[in-house]
């Protein structure tokens, strides 16, 4: 398993990674382009990558693109923007080493906190959060287009933030 800079030649596996993950709430394919082909200069892209199992029998397992994340850091903040992990993946350490890879991105970029929305009937989702350090901060009503509310989440990325 992996974690790597993506690029225009993740347009394909990034785009299938937002309809079968975020459904309605996906990014446009166009936007997904522009993002990987650096078009938005405070955006990086990253993905998460399988490597293919051999199997006892000889087989391999598939490989590739699993997961991606997607963040924005400017200045003193960074936003967690997307993370996804392909279903069949989940539960594999693939959605924690891109949060570590976006929060050691994000330090080094010198934002000194990590802000993130995620819907508030995503249990797993806050439950993964809250264990790696995150607090709620604010709520934000009828952000997702079918009226369910982000709950907003915070990471200090220096001390005294």
């Amino acid at each position: 398993m992996s974690v790597r800079a993506a690029g225009p030649e993740d347009l394909d596996a990034v785009a299938a990674l937002e309809e079968e993950c975020l459904g309605a709430d996906a990014w446009s394919r166009g936007l997904i382009a522009a993002g990987l082909a650096g078009e938005v200069p405070t955006v990086v892209y990253l993905v998460a990558e399988a490597e293919a199992e051999v199997e006892a029998g000889g087989a391999g397992g598939a490989g590739g693109v699993v997961g991606h994340a997607v963040a924005s850091i400017v200045a003193d903040v960074a936003e967690l923007q997307r993370i996804a992990v392909t279903p069949a993946a989940r539960r594999g350490g693939h959605a924690t080493d891109l949060l570590e890879e976006v929060v050691a991105r994000s330090r080094a970029g010198g934002a000194e906190r990590l802000l993130l929305e995620v819907r508030e009937d995503n249990a797993g989702a806050l439950a993964f959060y809250a264990a790696r350090g995150f607090v709620e901060v604010d709520r934000r009503r009828r952000y997702y287009r079918d009226g369910a509310t982000a709950v907003v989440l915070r990471l200090p990325l220096r001390k005294g933030c």
